[in-house]
């Protein structure tokens, strides 16, 4: 302002000194005072943010004349665009500030997200996934009709800089459930081995002695070593074993699940080419099983696409719940969240008994952005397997990351707090629940509750840090700054490396008139969250994104997504 006004001063002692002189310098004068109040209004004008995006449907296709509304606080008048023939919008001219964004169109669930945070002259990139309002009739029809992906997946590259919807707590967030997802395990457990190998490991080991080319005698002998989980021991055996007869697919894949077991993924591998290339006459499923494993192998070895391609096959030769999913699961891990949310739609609607696959469905569509449709899949899988507890977890990791109540939300964790009681998650979850949906309210019973459950988490596993964070930031708003304080440090004891306990901390102590204090947590926290971004920005590049190309409706692959 200072300057501003000091210059507008000294134009008009130029303007004055310009009458006594002849016009056509006056002129000239004039021209070049206008230019440069011109460049000093730019130049002090604020620098300004935009935000660029796609929508698109749960198939990857863009979704036309859908209406973007975009507000910064509940107060300010709303900006709306529609979506041109591409899916594209665009919002400039924006001050910095935190914005919600949300999509609606008719026939499909809206997105909302309310945590988009712009600095000045930031240009941020945004993508939407809208889900059908009926997605499972949708589903069922695309099945009958056309049971071929919408998509093909043509190459990797580092995932830094793709872009994503959304806050980065969302995309944090999506990644951590992608890599939960895959560790899912199916509900019915492996059928057992109907053999029954004599239980003495001499005896095992003196029908070798006596018979050492003997298929049955190695055979008996490796799975003897590989149920007792001493892999190592197993391989050997094993091996003679498939010498004896490569063509027995048992056998076979035992010692390739052997040496994946023992991390000899290489060799593996190797196995699994083998048996495939011997074994000519082999059952549809049993193919289909080895390239499964083969995609696990590939992914294991540091090469997703082929991976994908193996997972891919393995469907077509046999559509199985673990199939699909392992395939869906692959897709979502490396950020091809519409493509995964079609595998895992098709799973789900093939598999309908499937727990996982809708958790994984409901996991990839919170990735996309479609909140309230997630929370609808993961307490549909919750309802329909409430002895797996991961979509409960789900629930109650995607609650973390939002600041609204999610639907059912409470009423499932709840539930799982019943079922496991000693349980440190489940009661953290519920209790995270309970302050979402009474946040604002002053229910003092619901806070007592939630109070109770995060203190039993805390007992149950004294160094889940996140439970100390929040019992803290509820003891801030019963205006007990001093149990604030002792919960966030016992929080910061249990993790140091926590950056968000030291801000609250920090803001803790500032609050209490401890500014000394309250600087030094700052410093803190700038340094940690520093640190976490430059680990999230390496464990992003060494984890590589499918690029994927969108078929036409003739089939024909078209540009590159």
């Amino acid at each position: 302002m200072i300057q501003c006004g000091s210059f507008v001063t000294l134009m008009k002692m130029r303007l004055s000194i310009a009458v006594r002189i002849p016009a056509i310098v006056g002129s000239l004068i004039l021209l070049v005072s206008s230019a440069m109040l011109t460049f000093a209004q730019q130049a002090t004008a604020p620098a300004t943010a935009q935000i660029d995006g796609t929508v698109r449907d749960a198939k990857g296709n863009p979704v036309a004349a859908a209406s973007v509304r975009l507000q910064r606080s509940a107060s300010a008048v709303p900006s709306v665009q529609t979506t041109n023939a591409d899916g594209a919008f665009l919002f400039s001219q924006l001050a910095s500030g935190t914005y919600s964004v949300k999509v609606e169109k008719t026939g499909f669930e809206d997105v909302t997200d309310n945590s988009l945070t712009l600095t000045p002259a930031q240009t941020k990139h945004c993508e939407f996934v809208l889900v059908m309002a009926d997605a499972s009739a949708q589903s069922v029809g695309a099945i009958q009709l056309d049971d071929r992906p919408n998509f093909t997946v043509a190459g990797v590259t580092d995932s830094t800089g793709s872009g994503g919807h959304g806050s980065e707590t969302r995309v944090r967030t999506g990644e951590v459930l992608a890599r939960e997802t895959v560790n899912l395990e199916p509900a019915d457990p492996k059928t057992p081995s109907t053999a029954q190998p004599p239980t003495s490991e001499a005896a095992l080991l003196a029908d070798v002695t006596r018979n050492p080319q003997s298929f049955e005698a190695n055979h008996r002998l490796g799975e003897f070593y590989r149920d007792a989980g001493r892999c190592r021991e197993a391989i050997q055996p094993l091996e003679a074993a498939y010498q004896a007869n490569p063509k027995d697919y048992s056998n076979a894949l035992d010692l390739v699940l052997t040496l994946k077991a023992c991390q000899e993924f290489a060799q593996a591998r190797e196995q699994v080419r083998r048996a495939l290339a011997e074994q000519k006459s082999l059952r549809t499923q049993d193919e289909a099983g080895l390239r499964r494993t083969l995609g696990d192998l590939d992914e294991k070895l540091g090469d997703p696409l082929a991976a994908e391609k193996e997972y891919e096959r393995a469907v077509a030769l046999d559509p199985s719940e673990p199939n699909y999913f392992s395939w869906g699961g692959e897709l979502f891990l490396h950020r091809a969240a519409a493509p995964a949310i079609e595998v895992f739609t098709r799973g789900a609607q093939l598999h309908p008994d499937s727990a996982r696959m809708l958790a994984g469905l409901g996991a990839s569509l919170y990735s996309s952005g479609a909140v309230d449709e997630a929370t609808r899949r993961l307490c549909q899988a919750a309802d329909l397997d409430p002895s797996q507890s991961a979509p409960f977890l789900f629930l109650g990791r995607i609650q973390e990351a939002v600041s609204t109540p999610l639907p059912c939300a409470e009423d499932k964790l709840s539930r799982l707090v019943q079922q496991q009681p000693e349980n440190a998650m489940a009661n953290y979850y519920y209790a995270l629940a309970l302050l979402r949906h009474n946040r604002g309210t002053g229910d003092s019973e619901s806070l007592q509750r939630a109070g109770a459950l995060l203190e039993k988490a805390i007992a149950l596993d004294p160094k889940l840090d996140a439970a100390y964070l929040q019992l803290g930031n509820l003891r801030v708003v019963q205006s007990n700054l001093p149990k604030a304080v002792a919960a966030f440090e016992q929080g910061i004891a249990a993790n140091p490396e926590n950056s968000q306990t030291h801000y609250r901390l920090g803001l803790a102590y500032k609050r209490m008139g401890k500014e000394k204090e309250a600087q030094a947590e700052f410093d803190e926290y700038k340094r940690l969250d520093q640190t976490e971004a430059a680990a999230v920005e390496r464990q992003r590049r060494e984890m590589k994104q499918f690029v994927f190309n969108l078929r036409d409706q003739n089939g024909a692959p078209s540009a590159s997504h």
